[in-house]
């Protein structure tokens, strides 16, 4: 098979996995098909070295995590600025974040947590894979989730086992 048919295979396979996992970090969709595009050209202009991977799929995920993060933080960096200038109305937010169901609640994790439960709940991968995609050590990886779960509990006045291993 050829350079060419190799990507389009990894592409075909993994693209709408990729979105969904930028959509459930973001929460727009038009974002994160953004986001999982621009990975994906990132992939092919690395595909000579990256093809050589045992998962390449865990490479672009990363890259679009990377992205989707930042692209989070220049968010906030500009809700804050933007907050400065116009109040926000506080009971209001306190209402909505304790009528939250879980994406709500997931959303309002930092990046890096809101990123690990979605690698780890809703892709189900294991803490090792985690910390690959997310660039950090396992132990790393785990401290995000139990800081996650320990947020989400209190976020939904639930008490959160935790079985992170």
């Amino acid at each position: 098979m050829g350079r060419d048919e190799e990507f389009r295979d990894v592409f075909v396979d993994d693209y709408d996995r990729v979105v969904r996992t930028v959509y459930l970090i973001l929460r727009d969709q038009g974002r994160a098909e953004e986001i999982a595009q621009e990975a994906f050209l990132e992939l092919l202009r690395h595909w000579t070295r990256v093809s050589g991977h045992d998962l390449p799929d865990a490479w672009v995920r990363r890259v679009a995590i990377r992205m989707a993060v930042r692209s989070l933080k220049r968010e906030r960096a500009l809700e804050k600025a933007l907050l400065r200038v116009v109040p926000e109305d506080r009971s209001e937010s306190m209402d909505a974040v304790a009528g939250a169901d879980v994406l709500n609640a997931v959303a309002a994790l930092p990046a890096r947590q809101r990123a690990a439960v979605v690698l780890f709940y809703y892709e189900d991968r294991p803490v090792d894979e985690v910390a690959q995609i997310l660039d950090c050590s396992p132990s790393t990886a785990r401290v995000h989730l139990h800081k996650a779960r320990k947020r989400l509990g209190a976020l939904l006045s639930e008490e959160v086992p935790s079985d992170v291993r």
